[in-house]
């Protein structure tokens, strides 16, 4: 068990959440989502979690285990082309992780999607949560145009909104 780990969420509060993430910094996050959604067939949803609770916390569970519940909580993968992605921050771990429906996954690599997560938590372990959630929007966003290029006017069965849970 990661004492460091479990003091980190446990003292993460709904505070920190919104001083990361606040009211302006989720608009810019919405409005790269909405210019992305212009520029490609994916589906992206951009989800900020502050902690774990204590139950799951304590039995280990790791932020990509989260990311694929929070997926499936949020129906992600019911997109009409699967082609749903969710790009989710547990913020205690400063753990970024991106999870991509199956017509998503059998294109890009797994290691495309580790290097945009890994800008990411470089930008949001230096305290830069704005630039580093639109810098990584941005680079999922030239990602999916080189493998899923817009075809008509987009369809978006997701929100553009960012979700803090």
């Amino acid at each position: 068990m990661d004492f460091k780990r479990i003091v980190r969420h446990l003292s993460m509060t709904r505070w920190s959440v919104n001083a990361a993430f606040p009211p302006r910094t989720l608009r810019a996050i919405e409005q790269a989502i909405r210019e992305s959604h212009r520029a490609h067939i994916g589906q992206v949803l951009f989800v900020v979690e502050g902690a774990l609770h204590s139950t799951p916390l304590f039995d280990g569970l790791t932020a990509r285990e989260r990311a694929i519940d929070v997926f499936s909580q949020l129906r992600v993968w019911d997109t009409e082309c699967n082609n749903g992605i969710l790009i989710y921050l547990l913020l205690a771990d400063r753990d970024v992780e991106i999870v991509a429906d199956r017509g998503i996954n059998s294109r890009v690599a797994t290691q495309e999607w580790e290097t945009i997560c890994s800008m990411m938590e470089s930008e949001f372990r230096s305290g830069s949560y704005e630039s580093g959630a639109v810098h990584g929007i941005e680079q999922v966003t030239a990602l999916l145009k080189l493998h899923f290029p817009a075809l008509s006017s987009p369809h978006e069965d997701l929100p553009a909104k960012p979700v803090l849970m």
